[in-house]
Parts: C-alpha cells; sequence; structure tokens
C-alpha cells in the first residue's frame, strides 16, 4: 500500500458522521501508528444540505455513491449506510470487485450476505472487516480471530443490543414504563428515533448472533429459522416481580453447539442479581465465550452510540494500513462449513409465567392442571389480588420444560374467558 491512502466515507448518518470527524482529527495519530497519511477523497449521503452534528466538505460530496468509484481513485472504503440489500450491498460489492478494501458496521449486510461477500475479499485479496458490527467497542470480533485462534469455543452469549439493555435498566430503576424509557432512549440518541423496532423485537441481536457463530465456529453463515423474541412485551411489573424473587431481565443472544448441532436464539431471560450478566446495566454490552483451553473470558463495553462505534471502525483501518491481506472470517471460505440446526423444541428452561385473570374460584387450579397436562411442573406460585376491579395477578415459576410443551400448553390459554390476556413468558437462564 502508497504512503498516501484515499479513503471515501458512504453513509453520514450518526456513525458516519461521527467517524468522519474522527477521520479528519486523528491523521496524524494514524499516520505515527501505521506511517501511513491518509486523505479522504470522497463522502456521500442522500442530502448534502441536511444539518449534521459535524462539517462536510461540498466539494468531494456524491449523493449516488456509485459515482465515486468511476471518478476517484480509492483504497478503502467506509460503508455506513446500514441496509441489508439495496444501495449497502452494491456499494460493498463494487468496491471489493475493484480491489478496495472495504470497512462497515453493517450488521444487517455481514448477517445476510457475509458469506458471499468474504468469498469475493479473498477473491480479489482485499480486505473486508467489520469489527463494529457486533457489540460496539468491544473488540469481540479480533479477540476470536486472533486472540483466541487456537481455541475450541463451544458457546458464546450474553448482552448485544445496548438499547435494549438500556430500557430493561431503566425501567428498573425509574419504575417507569416500558413506552416513556423508550421516548428517553430516543432522546438520548440510543434508539432509533423513527423506528427503533429492530433494536427491540431482536432483530439486531440475532444478526450479532448469526456473525459471532460463524466466527466462533468457522462455519458459514446459518440461515436456519430461530428463535428470536424482543422486549416489547415486558411490562414493568415483570421487572418488579422479578426484583422480588432476586432476579432481573436482560435480553441475551446464544450461540452454542449441542450434540454437534448450532443453536442460536435471542430472547429476554431471568438471570440471578447476584450474576455476572445479571449487573450489566445501561447501554453496556457484554459478551461471554466459553472455549478450551481458555475457559471462560468476558469481555464488557458500550454497544451502543457513534463513539464505540467509530473506535472500532478505527481499528479495522489501522489493522489495514498495518498489515497483510486477512481472511474476513478467519479462515478460508472454502473450509467454513454449513452446520446442522439443532431443535429449538429441545431446548428446556425453567419459565416464569404471568396470568392476569378474573378473581374467581377455580381458576387457579385450572391453570396448575393445565400446565400439568402438558409436564410442567410448578416450583413457585405468587398471587396477587385486584379486589377493586375484581382481578388478580398470578406468576407461576415452573421447573425445566422444553419449548415443545410450553408452545402447546400456552396456546390453549388463548381461549379462555377468564384469563385476560396472553400469559407473557420469560425463560429463566441457568
Amino acid at each position: 500500500m502508497n504512503k498516501i491512502v484515499n479513503i471515501a466515507v458512504v453513509g453520514l448518518g450518526q456513525v458516519g458522521i461521527y467517524l468522519l470527524n474522527e477521520l479528519n482529527t486523528k491523521k496524524k495519530d494514524i499516520e505515527l501508528k501505521t506511517g501511513k497519511k491518509i486523505n479522504i477523497v470522497a463522502v456521500s449521503a442522500r442530502n448534502v444540505n441536511k444539518k449534521r452534528r459535524f462539517k462536510i466538505n461540498k466539494r468531494i460530496f456524491y449523493k449516488d455513491p456509485l459515482k465515486i468509484f468511476k471518478e476517484k481513485h480509492v483504497d478503502i472504503l467506509f460503508e455506513n449506510i446500514g441496509l441489508s440489500d439495496g444501495i449497502s450491498k452494491k456499494v460493498v460489492e463494487t468496491a471489493l470487485k475493484n480491489k478496495i478494501h472495504v470497512i462497515t458496521p453493517n450488521k444487517a449486510l455481514i448477517s445476510k450476505h457475509g458469506d458471499y461477500l468474504a468469498k469475493l475479499a479473498e477473491d480479489k485479496e482485499v480486505n473486508l472487516e467489520f469489527e463494529a458490527s457486533v457489540a460496539g467497542g468491544i473488540p469481540i470480533l479480533r479477540t476470536i480471530k486472533e486472540g483466541l485462534a487456537t481455541n475450541k469455543i463451544t458457546k458464546v452469549y450474553g448482552i448485544l443490543n445496548g438499547t435494549s439493555n438500556y430500557i430493561l435498566s431503566e425501567m428498573r430503576d425509574s419504575k417507569d414504563s416500558f413506552a416513556n424509557v423508550l421516548k428517553k432512549a430516543q432522546k438520548l440518541g440510543y434508539a432509533e428515533p423513527g423506528n427503533p423496532k429492530l433494536d427491540l423485537n431482536g432483530f439486531d441481536a440475532f444478526a450479532k448472533v448469526r456473525i459471532l457463530s460463524a466466527l466462533a465456529f468457522n462455519t458459514k453463515i446459518s440461515k436456519h429459522k430461530c428463535l428470536m423474541e424482543g422486549i416489547e412485551k415486558i411490562e414493568l411489573k415483570d421487572i418488579e416481580i422479578a426484583n422480588q424473587l432476586n432476579l432481573r431481565i436482560k435480553l441475551l443472544g446464544i450461540s452454542e453447539i449441542i450434540n454437534n448441532q448450532l443453536f442460536e436464539t435471542v430472547h429476554p431471560c431471568l438471570v440471578s442479581k447476584n450474576s455476572y450478566i445479571g449487573n450489566v446495566t445501561g447501554v453496556m454490552n457484554a459478551v461471554i465465550l466459553e472455549g478450551k483451553p481458555v475457559g471462560e473470558s468476558i469481555l464488557q463495553g458500550e454497544g451502543a452510540g457513534p463513539g464505540p462505534t467509530s473506535s472500532s471502525l478505527l481499528s479495522d483501518l489501522i489493522s489495514i494500513l498495518n498489515g497483510s491481506i486477512k481472511k474476513p472470517f478467519g479462515i478460508s471460505s472454502n473450509k467454513r462449513k454449513s452446520i446442522k440446526c439443532y431443535d429449538v423444541d429441545h431446548y428446556k428452561n425453567s419459565l416464569y409465567l404471568r396470568f392476569e385473570v378474573k378473581d374467581k374460584p377455580g381458576v387457579l387450579s385450572k391453570i396448575t392442571n393445565r400446565l400439568a397436562k402438558y409436564k410442567i411442573s410448578v416450583k413457585r406460585l405468587i398471587q396477587t389480588p385486584d379486589k377493586k376491579n375484581n382481578k388478580a395477578t398470578v406468576v407461576i415459576i415452573t421447573h425445566k420444560t422444553n419449548e415443545l410443551n410450553s408452545k402447546n400448553c400456552l396456546s390453549i390459554f388463548r381461549k379462555d374467558k377468564n384469563i385476560l390476556k396472553y400469559p407473557t413468558l420469560i425463560r429463566i437462564y441457568n
């Protein structure tokens, strides 16, 4: 690579504009660490006149990012648009085909098209780096690819979405409703102002789980339909009851190898207040790896916001400026195998079940009889009457049962007029 390196930045949202400012202000640091001078030759976004946190050089602005490839010589391209397809994919694909190194924080793109783009990068002998796509500022992907390269990893799990973790922590601390805390998260820039759905429904964390699985287990990115639940149904009531039970609610992403099969899931979990993961609060992310011979490793840091994301993007830049051509997923694409999916129906947990019921004789025994019919045994029961409204909240903690039993059993409760809403289910994670 030449002493002067030409850079293009495509996408100037929260992350893109912060990154551009970092590149402009840290040119000397980058040269000191790599011996290379960086030169920003093109920036691109939909609107040149949009109000942004930092100024842009309008002389190098492109509305159509694909024009950059025709008009400028680019060595490294940052893609910050964030779509799984469309212009995001086109820009990255075109850059790689033109032998341009690519750096992206785009987990939606990598979790969907990572195998194809990695193969393309290998064929063209350029780098495709995506450290910032998982867990913000935590160098988790490089840790797996390089730091733990000779370990046999069997499990990766943790808190992978800073927005959800902030909302659950803030509901607990402020005793405020989900809707109000979401508004607060949007104001602080932790949640998308327009549509925060992908953070809340588990999709964002699930895209990250798929990337982690591929890296940790040397497999192709899984395309299996898996268990994915978000935090939208969690109420303040659940957080307060969990607190009484010495538990906390966390949205966990889990990936592990069970009987040589891949199991990936994202769902809310009840964890002990005394556990490590139970004490990771706010926008913090934490990733726990289990492997041999290393044992258990924990990495924790900020997972949401342009600062942590830019930190990872710049670490990818330094890696490219300093180094050789690396395989995007640590090993060659043709050595990464597809893996069979573990049947989610066999997944076992104790359950927290909350029922809102009419307060009348026989309702509770009907619930416990139905649970027994599906081999779900009761470990603990808490009943809180609301005499004024002739209602009651019934919380049942069960012994371990599998997904198939709980799914079949709960579907019956839809038809019962004495049960006022579909039961809330949260799995208890050991």
